[in-house]
């Protein structure tokens, strides 16, 4: 499995990183990056304190542990910049935490994060619109298709908008307990539940994960 959402006690998770990446090993991932929730305050701490973290576990274990960051409820106008900043601090994967339903996310939130050049992932879009998931598949930022509970409640739109405008998808757990990390079977079950045919699903499981693991490693060389 790959898995680019995912939180640790940093931010509003359970477990410390290190131990959310030894419970990823055991479920048999591949690929996890940490993404916790971070504003301009806690930016560089965050980041400071996961790379030390993926470092280790990636010396130690069978796994690509990856430090990353999900801008949340900070103003539209400041994710671009944000975003930037999180890269030179090291952030190889920049989620923006976009307009669920269940939450109180500033509209604007999904063209800003859309229309960036610096963030990989709109998690969890609510009811994206037609042209911001236009923009989303001129732009590569990948529409996210998520398989926690309350954010998952428009994965049906999410897929429609997408498929429509060519946007790519991709689908994370969000996880914020052990429990929630990822089981293929169970992340066939969101994929297929959100509208997918099943040719379509194994392409948003196996596919998708890639072509962002080329982007990021394309940047990290420069």
């Amino acid at each position: 499995m790959y898995d680019f959402h995912t939180h640790t006690f940093l931010s509003d998770g359970v477990l410390a990183p290190v131990e959310l990446i030894r419970r990823s090993v055991e479920a048999g991932y591949r690929v996890i990056a940490i993404t916790d929730h971070v504003g301009q305050g806690n930016l560089e701490f965050i980041l400071t304190t996961l790379a030390k973290d993926c470092e280790m576990a990636n010396k130690r274990w069978d796994i690509r542990a990856v430090p990353g960051v999900e801008l949340t409820h900070v103003p539209k106008d400041d994710i671009d910049r944000l975003a930037s900043d999180a890269r030179d601090m090291g952030a190889v994967v920049i989620n923006v935490h976009g307009e669920t339903v269940s939450e109180p996310v500033e509209p604007g939130t999904n063209r800003a994060a859309v229309s960036s050049d610096n963030v990989d992932i709109l998690a969890h879009p609510g009811l994206i619109d037609k042209e911001d998931a236009s923009i989303a598949a001129s732009s590569g930022v990948l529409l996210e298709v998520s398989a926690r509970r309350s954010h998952a409640y428009a994965n049906g739109h999410v897929v429609r908008m997408a498929k429509n405008a060519g946007a790519r998808m991709i689908l994370n757990s969000d996880a914020h307990e052990p429990e929630e990390l990822l089981s293929r079977e169970f992340a066939m079950k969101v994929a297929l539940g959100a509208g997918l045919s099943q040719s379509e699903a194994v392409d948003l499981l196996d596919e998708s994960p890639k072509y962002l693991l080329k982007k990021i490693d394309r940047e990290l060389l420069g």
